[in-house]
C-alpha cells in the first residue's frame, strides 16, 4: 500500500478533526439557529413566550425542533396549535436546507406564504393549515419536488393554484380546502400520479374538471366540491378504479353523469348533490357494490330510477330529492336491507310507495313528499318502529289514518299534510314521546282532536288544520309545555277557547281561524309574550278585544276578523311596535280608532272594513296607502285617502283631534328640555342619593331615553340601600368575579333580591370599564327576553359605579358544571333545554333587535339559571350594535376558548363570532367540560365538511358527560342533533357556519 506523503497525512488528519469536532456542528446548526431566532424575534409576545426554549445555539434542545444526529442539521419544525402569531417573512428558508418536515398547523400566523419557501428543497412534508394566511399561493411551491403531503387548508388563501404544481409528482396527499382560490384547476394537476387524497373544497375554484383527472388512478379520496366549477364531469372519472370518496356537491356542474363513473368499483361514498346535472341515473351505477352513500338531491337528473340500483345492498342513505325523475319505484329497491336514510321528496314519482321499505328494520328516514304517490301506506312502513323521521306530505295518498300508521317510540318529525287520509285520529300519537312535529293538515280526517295528544309532551309544532275535525280543543293541550307553533285552524272546532292555551309560553303562532269557536277571547292569551302570529279569524267571538293583547310586545300578525267583536279599539294595541299585519274587519267595532295607532310605525297591511268606526284615520303609511276596500263600510271615517271624505278643519266634533296635537307640540317645544332636565336630575338623585359629604358624578358617554322603564321599584332603591345591603361591598355577598366586576347578592329592604355588579375600581376613569359600563346599559335597556338577564338599574359614583339585576337563584352555568353535585342533577332534559334557551337568546339578538346585537363573549360564566333551570344570558359589557352602513371593525373581545378565530386578525364583529362561540358552549353543556382539542379535530378531518361529518365516524358521542347516565331513548337523538349543530357552529370559515335562525329551525326540524 502506497503512503501518503507527511504534509498530505497532516492535512487530512486536519480537516477531519476540524469536521468531526463539536464547534463544526456548532458552525452548522448556527445558521439555522440565527435564522429561527431571527424568525421567533418577529413574532408577538405571546408567541415567544411559548417558545421560551429557544436560546442559545443548539436547536436541537428546542420545543418543537428535531433534529438528525448524523448530519447535525435540523430535519423537523413541528409547532403545532401552540398559539404563535406573526408572519413567515422573517423566515430565512435557505438556512434551512436540510428539513423534511415543516407544520405550523393551527396558529395564528397571517400574511403571506414567501416564495422563497420553494428553496427548501429537502422538504417532504409541508403543513401551514389552519391559520390565517392570505395572498396567493406562490409558484415557487412547485421546487419542492420531494414534497410527499402539502396542507394549506383553512386560511385565506387567494387567487390561482400554480401551474407548477404539476412539478410535484412524488405527491401523495394535497389539502388546499376551506379558502378563497380562484380560476382554474390547473390540467399540470393530472401530472401527480402518486396523488392518494386531493381536496380542493370550499374554495372559489372555476371552470371545467380537467380531463387529465384521469391520470391519477391511485386516488382514493377526491373533493372539488362547494366550488363554483362548471361544465360536465369528465368520463376520464372513470379511470380512477381505486376511489373511495367522489365529493363534488355544490358547483354547477352540467351535462349528465357519465357512465363510466360505473367503472369505480371502490366507491362508497359519491355525493353529486346541488349541481345542475341532467338527464337519466346510469343503470351502470349498479356496478358501484361497495357504495354506502349515494347523494344525487337537487340537480335535474330525469327518468327513472334504474333497476340496477337493487344491487348496491350495503347503501345506508340515499339522497335523490329534488330532481325531475319519474315512473315507478323500482320494485329491487326491496332489496336494500341495510337501508337508513332515503329521500325521494320533490320528483314526479308515480304509483305507490316501496312496499318493503323498512324490510331490514334500520330505516330512520323517509321523504317521499311533493311527488304523486298514490295508494295505501305500505305495511312495512306501519311497524318500523326504527323511524324517527317521515315525510309523505303533498302526495295523492289515502287510506284509514289509524289504520294505516303505528307506534314509533323514536319518531321525531312526522308530515303527512295534503294526503287523502281519513278516519280519526288516534290516541297512541300521545304515545311517541320524543315527537316534535306532527303535521296532518289539508287531508280528511274527522272526530275529535284525543286529549292524549296532551301526553307527546315534547311536541314543538301541532299542524291539523283544514281537515273535517269537529268538537273542543282539549284542555290537555296545555302540556305541551314546548308548543311554538299550534294550528288548528280550518276544521269545525266549536266551544270555547280552553284557557290552558295561555300556558303555553313558548308559542309563536297560534291559528284557530275558520272553525265554529265562540264565547269570549281569553284575556290570558295576552300573556303569550314570544307569539308573533294570532289568527282568530271567521269564528264566533263576541265582546270586546282584550286589551291585554297591548301586551304581545313582538307580534307581527294579528287577525280577529269575521267575528261578532264589539266595544271599542283598544288603545293598548298602539303598543305594538313589531305589528305588520292587522285584520279586524268584519266586525261590530265602534269609536274612533286609537290616536296610539300613530306610534305603529311597523305597520303595513290594514283592514277595518266592515264596522262602525268614525273619525279620523291615523297618520302612519299603512292607513295612507291602504285601499279603500279596507276602510269602508264603517260608521264615518275620514281622512286623507282616496274615497273617504276628508276630516273637519273648522268646527265639528274631531277638530280637538288637531287642537290637542297643536296643544302638544307647543308644549313639547317649550316644557321639553325643561321636563327632562327634570326627570334626569330626579331620577339621578334617587338612584345614587348619597350624603352631603359624597359627590355624584353621572354617566356621560350614555344617554337613556326612558329612565323611568329600567328601574322596576319605583326610584325607590337608593344608593344606600344597595351599600347596606352588600356591607359595603363586603366579600361575604360575593357570589362572582368577571373581567368587569364583581357581583353580589343584596337583600333589599323591601325584601326584593337583586344582583349588584360592582365594577372593579376605577383609576383615572379607565376607559375598559367604562366603555363596559356604559355598553351593557345601553344594550339591556333596549331588549326584553325572557332568556336574557333584566337590567333594574345603574348608578355612577365617584367612590363606586354598578348596575342592578335581577337575581337568579341557581347562579352561573360555569359553576354547576364545575360542581359535581349540581352536575349530576343537571339532567339531559335540562341541559337540552338551556342550549335552547341559550339559542332563543341569540336569536333574538341577532334578527329581533334593530340594529343587531352582537354579545360577543357567550360563555358559561356568562350564562345564568333561574330555579327552573331556564338560561338567562347575562353581561353585555363587550356586546356590540351592528351598523349596517358601515365596518364593524373593533378591538378583541371575548374569552379565549370561546372566542371565533377569525377575530385573531380581522377585528371585525359579525352575528357568525356568536355563533361559533354557541357552538363551543353547546359543547361544553353535554360534554359536562370545555371541548378543548375537539375542535381542532373538527378542522383537521380531511375527509368531509365539519357540517356534513357524520357522528358515527366521530367519538363525540362518547364525549357526553360521564356523571350522568347516558341519555335514554327518548332524548338521545336530540342530545345527537345538538351535538351536529355545535359541529356545524364551529365552521372555521364563518361563511359556512348557520344563522341563530338556521340553528333554531334545526332544533325543530332536524
Amino acid at each position: 500500500m502506497k503512503l501518503l506523503p507527511m504534509p498530505c497525512l497532516i492535512l487530512f488528519f486536519y480537516v477531519f478533526v476540524i469536521a468531526t469536532s463539536p464547534h463544526a456542528a456548532t458552525k452548522i446548526q448556527g445558521s439555522e439557529a440565527d435564522a429561527l431566532l431571527k424568525w421567533k424575534s418577529s413574532l408577538d409576545n405571546h408567541s415567544r413566550a411559548f417558545l421560551s426554549s429557544w436560546i442559545g445555539n443548539n436547536p436541537c434542545g428546542w420545543e418543537g425542533i428535531t433534529c438528525d444526529y448524523e448530519s447535525k442539521s435540523i430535519n423537523k419544525v413541528n409547532l403545532t396549535n401552540i398559539g404563535l402569531k406573526g408572519t413567515l417573512q422573517s423566515l430565512n428558508f435557505s438556512s434551512l436546507p436540510k428539513i423534511h418536515t415543516l407544520v405550523l398547523t393551527n396558529n395564528f400566523l397571517y400574511g403571506v406564504v414567501p416564495h422563497q419557501i420553494g428553496e427548501m428543497s429537502s422538504l417532504k412534508t409541508l403543513n401551514l393549515s389552519i391559520n390565517n394566511l392570505f395572498g396567493s399561493i406562490p409558484p415557487s411551491i412547485g421546487n419542492l419536488i420531494n414534497l410527499d403531503t402539502i396542507d394549506l387548508s383553512q386560511n385565506t388563501l387567494s387567487g390561482p393554484i400554480p401551474f407548477t404544481i404539476g412539478n410535484l409528482t412524488k405527491l401523495s396527499e394535497l389539502y388546499f380546502y376551506s379558502n378563497a382560490l380562484t380560476g382554474q384547476i390547473p390540467p399540470s394537476i393530472g401530472n401527480l400520479i402518486n396523488l392518494d387524497i386531493i381536496d380542493l373544497s370550499r374554495n372559489h375554484l372555476s371552470g371545467p374538471i380537467p380531463p387529465s383527472i384521469g391520470n391519477l388512478i391511485n386516488l382514493d379520496y377526491f373533493s372539488l366540491s362547494q366550488n363554483n366549477l362548471s361544465g360536465p364531469i369528465p368520463s376520464t372519472i372513470g379511470n380512477l378504479t381505486k376511489l373511495s370518496t367522489l365529493s363534488l356537491y355544490l358547483n354547477a356542474l352540467t351535462g349528465q353523469i357519465p357512465p363510466s363513473v360505473g367503472n369505480l368499483i371502490n366507491l362508497d361514498n359519491i355525493s353529486l348533490s346541488r349541481n345542475h346535472l341532467s338527464g337519466p341515473i346510469p343503470p351502470s351505477i349498479g356496478n358501484l357494490t361497495n357504495l354506502d352513500y349515494f347523494s344525487l338531491s337537487q340537480n335535474n337528473l330525469s327518468g327513472p330510477i334504474p333497476s340496477t340500483i337493487g344491487n348496491l345492498t350495503k347503501l345506508s342513505e340515499i339522497h335523490l330529492s329534488f330532481n325531475s325523475l319519474t315512473e315507478n319505484i323500482p320494485t329491487e329497491m326491496n332489496r336494500l336491507i341495510d337501508l337508513e336514510v332515503l329521500h325521494l321528496s320533490d320528483n314526479i314519482f308515480v304509483g305507490h310507495l316501496p312496499h318493503n321499505i323498512c324490510v331490514g328494520g334500520k330505516l330512520k328516514t323517509f321523504t317521499a313528499a311533493l311527488n304523486q304517490f298514490t295508494g295505501l301506506v305500505p305495511e312495512s312502513l306501519k311497524n318500523c318502529s326504527s323511524l324517527t323521521r317521515l315525510r309523505l306530505d303533498q302526495n295523492q295518498l289515502t287510506g284509514n289514518i289509524t289504520e294505516s300508521f303505528g307506534v314509533y317510540p323514536n319518531l321525531d318529525y312526522m308530515e303527512l299534510s295534503d294526503n287523502n287520509f281519513y278516519g280519526h285520529l288516534s290516541p297512541n300519537w300521545g304515545k311517541c314521546k320524543i315527537l316534535t312535529s306532527l303535521k296532518i293538515s289539508g287531508n280528511n280526517l274527522t272526530g275529535r282532536i284525543p286529549p292524549e295528544l296532551g301526553s307527546a309532551t315534547n311536541l314543538q309544532e301541532l299542524n291539523l288544520s283544514s281537515n273535517h275535525l269537529m268538537g273542543k280543543i282539549p284542555k290537555e293541550l296545555e302540556y305541551l309545555s314546548l308548543l311554538f307553533k299550534l294550528s288548528l285552524s280550518n276544521n269545525h272546532l266549536s266551544g270555547e277557547v280552553p284557557v290552558q292555551i295561555a300556558s303555553l309560553h313558548q308559542l309563536t303562532a297560534l291559528e284557530l281561524a275558520i272553525n265554529n269557536l265562540s264565547g269570549f277571547i281569553p284575556k290570558k292569551l295576552g300573556m303569550l309574550s314570544m307569539l308573533l302570529q294570532l289568527n282568530l279569524s271567521q269564528n264566533k267571538f263576541e265582546g270586546n278585544i282584550p286589551v291585554e293583547f297591548g301586551q304581545l310586545n313582538v307580534i307581527e300578525n294579528l287577525d280577529l276578523s269575521g267575528n261578532s267583536m264589539n266595544g271599542t279599539i283598544p288603545a293598548m294595541l298602539g303598543q305594538l311596535n313589531h305589528l305588520e299585519t292587522l285584520n279586524l274587519s268584519h266586525n261590530n267595532l265602534s269609536g274612533t280608532i286609537p290616536s296610539s295607532f300613530v306610534d305603529m310605525l311597523s305597520l303595513t297591511t290594514v283592514d277595518i272594513s266592515y264596522n262602525q268606526l268614525e273619525g279620523p284615520i291615523p297618520n302612519v303609511t299603512a292607513f295612507k296607502r291602504a285601499p279603500i276596500e279596507a276602510l269602508t263600510n264603517n260608521k264615518g271615517l275620514c281622512g286623507n285617502v282616496s274615497g273617504l271624505e276628508p276630516c273637519s278643519t273648522s268646527g265639528g266634533k274631531f277638530h280637538y283631534h288637531k287642537t290637542n296635537k297643536i296643544l302638544v307640540l307647543v308644549l313639547s317645544l317649550t316644557l321639553g328640555p325643561l321636563l327632562l332636565a327634570l326627570i334626569v336630575y330626579g331620577i339621578s338623585y334617587l338612584l345614587c342619593r348619597t350624603s352631603s359629604t359624597k359627590e355624584y358624578k353621572p354617566v356621560q358617554e350614555f344617554q337613556i331615553e326612558n329612565l323611568f322603564e329600567i328601574w322596576s321599584f319605583d326610584g325607590k332603591m337608593v344608593y344606600e340601600n344597595i351599600i347596606e345591603a352588600t356591607e359595603d361591598f363586603d366579600n361575604k355577598h360575593l357570589i362572582g368575579v368577571g373581567g368587569h366586576g364583581n357581583v353580589y347578592k343584596a337583600e333589599l329592604p323591601t325584601g326584593q333580591v337583586v344582583a349588584v355588579k360592582k365594577l372593579h375600581s376605577l383609576q383615572n376613569e379607565e376607559m375598559p370599564n367604562r366603555k363596559a359600563f356604559t355598553n351593557e346599559i345601553h344594550a339591556l335597556t333596549e331588549i326584553r327576553h325572557r332568556n336574557i338577564v333584566k337590567l333594574y338599574g345603574f348608578c355612577s359614583h365617584r367612590l363606586h359605579s354598578f348596575l342592578v339585576y335581577e337575581f337568579l337563584e341557581k347562579g352561573s352555568l360555569d359553576n354547576i358544571l364545575k360542581d359535581n353535585e349540581q352536575a349530576g342533577e343537571f339532567d339531559w332534559n335540562k341541559r337540552v333545554n338551556i342550549i335552547k334557551d341559550i339559542a332563543n337568546a341569540l336569536f333574538y339578538l341577532h334578527h329581533d333587535c334593530s340594529p343587531p346585537i352582537v354579545h360577543r363573549d357567550i360563555s358559561s360564566k356568562n350564562v345564568i339559571l333561574d330555579l327552573e333551570y331556564v338560561a338567562h344570558v347575562s353581561d353585555f359589557g363587550t356586546s356590540k350594535f351592528l351598523n349596517p352602513n358601515s365596518s364593524n371593525m373593533t378591538s378583541f373581545a371575548g374569552t379565549f376558548g370561546y372566542a371565533a378565530p377569525e377575530l385573531a386578525y380581522t377585528m371585525e364583529v359579525n352575528k357568525k363570532c356568536d355563533v361559533y362561540s354557541f357552538g363551543i358552549l353547546t359543547l361544553e353543556i353535554l360534554f359536562g367540560k370545555h371541548p378543548g382539542d375537539i375542535v381542532t379535530y373538527l378542522w383537521q378531518q380531511p375527509s368531509q365538511s365539519v357540517t356534513d361529518l357524520r357522528l358515527d365516524t366521530m367519538p363525540l358521542i362518547d364525549k357526553l358527560d360521564q356523571r350522568l347516565p347516558h341519555p335514554t331513548k327518548t332524548i338521545v337523538q336530540e342530545v345527537a342533533s345538538m351535538i351536529r349543530i355545535a359541529v356545524a357552529c364551529l365552521t372555521e370559515s364563518p361563511l359556512s357556519r348557520p344563522t341563530m335562525e338556521q340553528v333554531c329551525r334545526q332544533f325543530v326540524m332536524s
